[in-house]
């Protein structure tokens, strides 16, 4: 008898781009995670709420972890190469070279993050339009969305950088463009952060209004006229220089890109629970909340008809789950807030040291110090006179109220290891308890992401096209997030 000959494993990569640093996973087909690489990126804070990055700085980090992750392997057998990024706002001139976002003209720092605040007054006067569009973003926009940010450039860097720019993008597609030379954004971005609907496209009436007439003389070019669902194919695949830049085989498949967050939601929401004894096995994908964990936090649930809830950001249609309205609440500090207080703290050089000689994470010692200093009581007790109002960057979800600030109670004279570990479970139950003042529609399944994987599993799931069904939303979960499931059922695009 002769043997089967085997056929080689196909793989795949997902880069996920934070607001701190870049990862990226090498996948097999079977949806085993083989490889991964992190690399940090630069951020700027010239004067209070301006953060910047640079362009040039998040693609060199794409392509050196890139190129980490699949060292050693026969390229061609890497089929395809998918984005995530965080929602900031990227410029470009005409020649799309990189364009300041600041006062000092530095025009490597040509991004504006999405925690950036310095956009306040133009907000405001966005708001107090009432316009139509805002129905889609709890009714209303919020400091870290892209309108406002573009009308800051005009107001302020008039001559310097709005007359001079070719092209505003959504980080994540920038990144699909830097990979492809096609300018197309995605679905996910352009619905989420810019006002683009699904079923009607952009419009006009809204950016005349706010003062953006701009964008809409020439046919939306710069902010994109041409529009692909999350996954869809970009262009031709993957271009000679982006290919030499990444260490991938040129002409790879690209797909359009996704918000880093919504590509965790994707990866929590359809993931394959079975046998795993959790509330949702056997229930439609539209009792589950996705809860993404990073410098900020988001709270994702979908649903087959929309659902409009104030200071709730939604109902975005087909811009995470194709054919289901997608809703988001959350806060805008969270992972942030706590490396904010732990390292702000007298205590912080201690935490390091001792960290250290005992060869954990600063996050590891301060829970086994808690568990110390506990005792026999519930750890719970320890903050029962400390407490602390997380807002420190503003209140995102419900309240939509960018004006509130943090706040610490119950504060001693204490400068030690004991009261740092305090602060930092008070500022972690503060984030938890934040979750009850998510609005009762959403009283669905809540389940934690926590996990690098599942986020780059999500924009791994892009490649699927045309779209795997996800059932009727009446019959249980019958989307499973396996690898080899999906590119099986779509290797025309591979």
């Amino acid at each position: 008898m002769h043997s089967k000959k085997q056929t080689p494993v196909k793989y795949y990569v997902g880069i996920d781009v934070g607001s701190a640093s870049v990862r990226a996973a090498l996948v097999d087909e079977f949806g085993t995670v083989v490889a991964h690489a992190d690399q940090p990126i630069q951020i700027w804070e010239p004067q209070p709420d301006h953060y910047e990055q640079s362009s040039a700085d998040i693609w060199a980090a794409c392509c050196s972890v890139t190129k980490k992750v699949v060292r050693g392997l026969d390229a061609g057998r890497i089929r395809g190469v998918g984005f995530d990024a965080t929602c900031s706002l990227v410029v470009v001139d005409k020649q799309f070279q990189p364009l300041a976002v600041n006062c000092e003209g530095q025009n490597y720092r040509n991004i504006i993050m999405w925690m950036d605040h310095r956009a306040v007054s133009q907000v405001e006067r966005i708001n107090a339009t009432q316009h139509r569009v805002l129905s889609y973003v709890g009714g209303v926009m919020s400091v870290e969305m892209q309108p406002p940010k573009l009308l800051w450039i005009k107001e302020n860097l008039h001559e310097s950088c709005w007359e001079k720019a070719g092209y505003f993008f959504d980080l994540p597609d920038f990144l699909s463009w830097k990979a492809t030379g096609v300018t197309a954004r995605s679905l996910c971005t352009v619905v989420c952060k810019w006002t683009y609907t699904s079923d009607g496209g952009w419009d006009d009436s809204f950016w005349k209004m706010i003062g953006l007439e701009d964008v809409v003389k020439d046919k939306y070019e710069k902010i994109g006229n041409h529009v692909l669902s999350p996954g869809e194919p970009v262009g031709k695949g993957l271009t000679p220089e982006a290919a030499k830049d990444l260490g991938l085989p040129e002409g790879i498949a690209v797909a359009a890109s996704l918000i880093d967050a919504h590509a965790g939601g994707l990866g929590v929401i359809g993931a394959d629970v079975t046998g795993h004894n959790l509330p949702c096995e056997n229930q439609p994908i539209t009792s589950r909340v996705a809860m993404i964990c990073g410098t900020s936090s988001c709270h994702m649930g979908v649903s087959e008809t929309p659902i409009f809830v104030p200071g709730v950001w939604g109902p975005y249609f087909s811009a995470m789950v194709p054919g289901l309205w997608l809703n988001e609440g959350g806060q805008s500090a969270t992972g942030k807030l706590i490396d904010h207080v732990v390292r702000g703290h007298v205590a912080f050089p201690e935490l390091q040291s001792k960290a250290a000689a005992s060869a954990c994470s600063i996050y590891t010692y301060l829970n086994s110090h808690l568990d110390l200093i506990k005792k026999s009581l519930p750890v719970g007790f320890l903050t029962v006179d400390l407490h602390v109002w997380p807002d420190f960057h503003g209140n995102r979800s419900p309240l939509t109220d960018l004006t509130l600030k943090g706040m610490v109670v119950g504060l001693t004279l204490s400068r030690g290891l004991d009261e740092l570990a305090l602060i930092y479970l008070a500022t972690i139950q503060a984030i938890a308890a934040s979750l009850l003042s998510c609005p009762k529609k959403w009283s669905l399944f809540w389940w934690v992401l926590l996990f690098l994987e599942l986020v780059l599993l999500g924009i791994l799931d892009l490649y699927r096209r045309p779209w795997r069904k996800w059932g009727k939303l009446g019959e249980s979960c019958s989307l499973t997030m396996s690898i080899k499931d999906f590119m099986t059922r779509n290797m025309k695009y591979f």
